[in-house]
């Protein structure tokens, strides 16, 4: 096990170097930024003078060396934009999408896994096809047009709840149902799935011939064991939420990461553009590889050599 985690991590930092290449080209392709900080009178000296500060006058693969040696210290520049260090302004603005990402596993997690055993246990029912078609439409479904019709509903005719901003609980609400929406369908397909594939073993059936309670028969023995393959998804899926928020944070005005990376996009701030997805593939990796160590936890006979 700890092998498999120490290679896993070493694939994990190669992989940061591989977005970290790919956004810094990436960014510079968006245009010159001096073009930005500039006003349209200023003089060409000037802007030979700030291409020297930001290095912009060397060549590319330079330009990259100068920022990786800064990235492995945790200096990622200031932002044009705000005036402040990249990467404190995204760890300001982390805890927003953290928490938004936590309250849209939840809602995945218990709906998905309630929708998708009741639809298992009961295939062909009227439950069962209800439970299919929200996933089919959950998939179907954009988030932002979601989001949009929450707030149409929700806060224009209803006045029921907040339509921007992040305030108390009810805030969480409707953007919590829009960026979870998507994974809520996945997952339940995936749960219905493999519960049916795991109620027809034959260690469930003997279960029930030897007449172990149902209840400890399909959550015991049963969700547990179909739970495997459905972790991974969650996993994957929980990382996809933090850096897949940008649409969500966007509409409803959420004080995330996401939203502030558009921003940035925008004034083409290339220090917090690269330093949002720099810490969002870090987490992505992260979960992913504490996905392969829960397996062994839910299920010991899995073990890593």
């Amino acid at each position: 096990m700890r092998r498999y985690i120490v290679r896993r991590i070493f694939q994990g930092i190669f992989c940061v170097i591989g977005v970290s290449i790919i956004i810094f080209v990436a960014t510079r392709l968006s245009g010159d930024v001096s073009l930005l900080l500039l006003p349209q009178d200023a003089k060409p000296e000037d802007f030979v003078r700030v291409r020297a500060e930001l290095h912009l006058d060397k060549p590319l693969w330079e330009q990259y060396l100068i920022f990786a040696s800064k990235a492995v210290r945790g200096d990622f520049g200031d932002s044009y934009r705000w005036h402040q260090p990249a990467i404190k302004l995204v760890l300001e603005r982390m805890p927003a999408t953290i928490e938004l990402a936590l309250v849209a596993l939840a809602f995945t997690a218990t709906t998905s896994i309630a929708v998708g055993t009741l639809s298992a246990l009961k295939p062909g029912s009227l439950f069962d096809t209800v439970g299919k078609t929200f996933a089919m439409l959950g998939q179907a479904i954009p988030s932002f047009w979601l989001g949009i019709v929450l707030i149409l509903f929700f806060s224009v005719q209803l006045r029921l709840l907040p339509s921007a901003g992040r305030g108390d609980w009810r805030n969480f609400i409707m953007p919590a149902i829009s960026l979870g929406w998507y994974s809520v369908a996945a997952q339940t397909r995936m749960v219905r799935s493999s519960m049916l594939d795991v109620l027809d073993s034959e260690y469930i059936k003997l279960g029930r011939v030897l007449g172990i309670p149902e209840r400890l028969v399909i959550f015991k023995y049963g969700l547990r064991n179909a739970l495997i393959p459905v972790l991974t998804l969650m996993g994957i899926q929980w990382a996809a939420l933090l850096g897949g928020s940008v649409i969500v944070e966007t509409i409803f005005a959420w004080p995330g990461v996401g939203r502030t990376i558009v921003e940035a996009i925008w004034a083409r701030d290339y220090q917090v553009v690269q330093a949002g997805v720099f810490m969002t593939s870090c987490f992505f990796i992260f979960f992913n590889l504490l996905v392969d160590v829960l397996y062994a936890v839910v299920d010991p006979r899995i073990r890593y050599s």
